[in-house]
């Protein structure tokens, strides 16, 4: 296959060609840009964004089918304007950090790890974010043996020396969050110094004006050119002579065959480590993300509120979401395990119809059912699907659905034997390395002591959860987003490299974040100092498309008189 075979006619040869000649123009002056300019830039695009959030939430709720008044309109709020406002913010500090000599961690007191990690905190980071997530932290987990000098001396990345350019770079976007393919765009930018031409997913069409908005100040400098199109468009800029690097958010599949070519031929190209690509390769590609439940004794108010939680990780985006927890691993001895299925079960069912508009959900759905016949289908029309998983059948375990399908698999044991286990088994007998989320009382915590510290260091994946949900971890701005390290283009599980990462960490290992595990004010009546509510990002929250509009409007335009309105509404979620 050549970069010319099936591709896109020529006068749309003739389109790019010359967006990648407008880009290397920009390239050269990107690289003589000082860091001064860079922040000016970075923070008129924090203006640019926050002029058109409104339309960008509901452009991208009207695609996604949700109805204006919707609660789930939240979803597109914070998963699409706020984040992209936070981590200009950040990627700014860290940039106007180094153009005065400083490390972007200069001053972050560093913590510590099981295996001698150095780790970085990364929330809360400044003292709205304490009051706004109160209960919520997360930190950056460094590799084993790397000093805390290191670690301050390294980060910047290639902000730290401007003029070397990385280059025209092609982002194939993402089209299921829309803040997805701009937050690839920055990082390439900030951390890689090169400039980019995003081809956007088709199913994210609808939001190309919304963008061409938001990113004018990069667009008129030659910074960013945003195209659309299909295959044949992303395949002839993926190997055109022009672009340097390939960045890709998606499935496996069709990183295989951007990197070594469709059919029988790319097959055989990746089974014998031969790319047809030629140029480097990054990626986050998601996988099957487990839902760790240790066992414990739980109320019954903790059984209804953990379920929330856990149908939120699979459904939330309608369950389009590349970490959305898929299975559920919990004790085959907990005498809680079928009271916990069961108001697992109750959620699914309670929830309202929800458009399945994510292009062949409902052929996924069908063959999981093919798959799984004994499945309970749950909702309104049984659009979702419980599956009890055998523990030596590996369908659910190995593929990816997305989709509206939950497994619940058992596992022998209590206590540290189970957790132990349960991280072995993850680690081992499933798809990806993403994400992985870890639900346990703090009185069990507590029992297991150095050991719940122990299996959380040897999960191998990009980000930990821990009462809280790995996306979290994506919202947060300065903690790096990606696959556990080490994979390969022929191996690539859940992808090769990080983004996000707006305090430019070099090398990162993963990132572990932490929650409340019951709710205020349960949570500090069980001596838990959390005064976090219900959070906004529950599927069942009844405020969140409120709260997610007043944050965002606050990561536009920060000030202390926009945290009543925020709690008002989070509080009655």
């Amino acid at each position: 296959m050549s970069a010319q075979d099936d591709g896109p006619d020529a006068g749309v040869r003739e389109s790019l060609d010359a967006d990648i000649d407008a880009l290397k123009a920009g390239e050269r002056r990107w690289g003589q840009t000082d860091h001064a300019g860079r922040a000016a830039l970075l923070s008129a695009l924090h203006d640019s964004v926050g002029s058109v959030a409104e339309e960008w939430a509901t452009t991208a709720a009207e695609f996604k089918g949700l109805e204006p008044d919707s609660p789930l309109v939240g979803e597109e709020w914070t998963s699409g304007p706020y984040g992209v406002l936070t981590a200009l913010t950040v990627l700014r500090e860290s940039v106007e950090a180094i153009g005065r000599g400083e490390s972007p961690v200069e001053g972050i007191r560093f913590g510590h790890a099981p295996g001698g990690r150095v780790t970085v905190p990364v929330l809360p980071s400044r003292p709205h974010e304490a009051l706004l997530l109160h209960g919520f932290s997360a930190a950056v987990w460094m590799p084993p043996g790397v000093s805390p000098g290191e670690v301050r001396s390294r980060a910047g990345l290639g902000a730290l020396n401007p003029e070397a350019t990385g280059g025209v770079g092609l982002v194939l976007g993402a089209g299921n969050v829309t803040s997805i393919p701009a937050l690839d765009v920055l990082y390439a930018l900030v951390a890689e110094n090169r400039v980019s031409i995003l081809k956007l997913n088709p199913v994210m069409d609808s939001m190309r004006s919304v963008f061409e908005v938001a990113f004018a100040p990069l667009i008129s400098r030659g910074l960013l050119r945003i195209v659309s199109g299909g295959g044949d468009v992303g395949g002839y800029l993926a190997h055109h002579a022009g672009v340097a690097h390939v960045h890709i958010t998606g499935s496996a599949a069709t990183h295989d065959v951007v990197a070594f070519g469709p059919g029988e031929e790319g097959r055989r190209r990746k089974a014998a480590g031969e790319p047809l690509l030629d140029k480097p390769m990054t990626s986050e590609l998601g996988g099957v993300s487990p839902i760790i439940v240790v066992p414990g004794e739980w109320s019954e108010e903790d059984l209804r509120y953990q379920a929330e939680h856990v149908v939120t990780q699979r459904l939330h985006n309608g369950g389009y979401n590349c970490i959305a927890g898929q299975v559920v691993v919990v004790s085959a001895d907990w005498p809680q395990k079928q009271e916990f299925r069961a108001a697992i079960r109750d959620v699914l069912h309670e929830l309202a119809p929800r458009l399945a508009w994510y292009p062949g959900s409902d052929a996924r759905v069908s063959g999981a059912l093919e798959s799984f016949p004994k499945a309970e289908r749950l909702g309104g029309s049984g659009e979702r699907l419980l599956v009890d998983v055998d523990p030596d059948d590996d369908v659910m375990l190995r593929t990816e659905y997305f989709a509206p399908v939950l497994g619940f698999l058992e596992l022998p044991g209590m206590e540290q034997e189970f957790l132990d286990r349960a991280v072995d088994t993850v680690n081992k007998d499933f798809l990806g390395t993403l994400g992985a989320n870890v639900i346990v009382a703090p009185e069990t915590m507590r029992i297991l002591g150095h050991g719940f510290d122990e299996a959380m260091a040897k999960l191998r994946y990009g980000t930990v959860a821990i009462n809280a949900w790995t996306a979290l971890g994506f919202l947060t701005a300065a903690a790096p987003w990606g696959a556990y390290p080490g994979h390969v283009l022929e191996d690539v599980e859940s992808g090769i490299g990080v983004v996000h990462n707006a305090l430019l960490l070099e090398n990162p290992e993963k990132t572990v974040v932490r929650g409340p595990f019951r709710p205020f004010p349960r949570s500090v009546m069980h001596g838990e100092f959390a005064l976090f509510p219900k959070p906004p990002w529950f599927v069942t929250s009844r405020s969140a498309a409120d709260t997610g509009r007043l944050l965002t409007r606050f990561a536009a335009n920060p000030g202390w008189g926009h945290l009543p309105g925020i709690f008002a509404q989070a509080f009655r979620a």
